[in-house]
């Protein structure tokens, strides 16, 4: 039985294999000849504009998360190099996306209500004011 590649966000969330494009490159930085021989980084590409999974909402919000890693198509490209192994800069790149897509998932929060101080916390802030301005009148000298 061929395993499926599809990618589970949550319970009700899977992005299927075919919205999901992989391909494997040289990583950059340390590792000796390793680094230079074997394509372990992943580049992990997900066609969030053509997906039917997501509504067009969620699509919007995830653009916004994703920022630079999101292209004028509306797709979102991750790249994983954090591993020396091509399996675990895999998966890295994989849970990644479904934590993107998860935080898009997410309703954005109610816009703030606007509030005004009420009558008694005005009248105590201007009496306040008015005793530390006396305060410092008291300071202040004669002027001789």
């Amino acid at each position: 039985m061929a395993e499926t590649r599809d990618l589970r966000v949550t319970r009700s969330v899977v992005l299927p294999e075919s919205d999901l494009e992989e391909q494997f490159i040289r990583a950059s930085g340390p590792g000796g000849q390793n680094v230079n021989k074997v394509s372990s980084a992943v580049q992990l590409r997900f066609l969030a504009g053509q997906s039917e999974v997501l509504s067009p909402e969620v699509k919007l919000r995830l653009a916004r998360l994703a920022g630079q890693r999101a292209t004028k198509d509306g797709d979102v490209l991750i790249e994983a190099s954090r591993f020396r192994s091509q399996d675990r800069n895999r998966e890295d790149a994989r849970e990644r996306l479904a934590e993107l897509v998860r935080e898009a998932l997410k309703p954005p929060p109610p816009p703030r209500k606007k509030t005004r101080p009420s009558k008694g916390a005005v009248e105590r802030r201007i009496k306040e004011k008015k005793g530390r301005s006396k305060i410092k009148a008291m300071r202040r000298s004669t002027g001789d």
